[in-house]
């Protein structure tokens, strides 16, 4: 496996930002925090805060993820400050989970990092995603906060 980052294209760019959102908006209704019927629209105005230039947003780099010439994921980093960075996204495409292209992906995003001056990363998991949550702790991250809340 050989994986590389390759600076995202404007087509590339709107396949990961149409699948962003209706994944983001999931995400959401899953973990019990929108409703089906707003959670589309609520993800498209999270994109939009966040990438208002779409993926020329300065201090934010999106990637595509390949091995060779096989697209098999994205990676999203944001330079939060001079020296924190946050991931706002790493999805490994159907098909192509479950053999190390996101641990081989986020260790070349800390390199990438390191190139840029950060001195940490940060990023989001939802709490049902073990399969992420077990990859980021075995890669060293470290929780930071835990947010709790029951349904009545």
């Amino acid at each position: 496996m050989m994986v590389r980052l390759d600076q995202m294209n404007s087509e590339e760019f709107q396949k990961y930002l149409s699948f962003a959102i209706k994944y983001f908006a999931d995400e959401q209704i899953k973990s019990g925090n929108w409703k089906l019927e707003e959670a589309i629209s609520k993800a498209t105005v999270e994109y939009e805060k966040l990438l208002p230039e779409g993926q020329d947003t300065e201090n934010n780099h999106l990637f595509t993820i390949r091995d060779g010439s096989k697209e098999v994921g994205m990676i999203w980093l944001a330079q939060i400050t001079n020296e924190k960075g946050f991931i706002y996204g790493l999805n490994i495409w159907e098909g192509n989970q479950g053999k190390g292209y996101g641990k081989k992906t986020m260790q070349e995003i800390e390199v990438l990092a390191k190139k840029f001056g950060l001195k940490s990363i940060g990023l989001h998991v939802f709490a049902h995603n073990n399969i992420a949550r077990d990859l980021y702790e075995k890669l060293g991250y470290k929780e930071k906060n835990i947010k709790m809340e029951k349904t009545l």
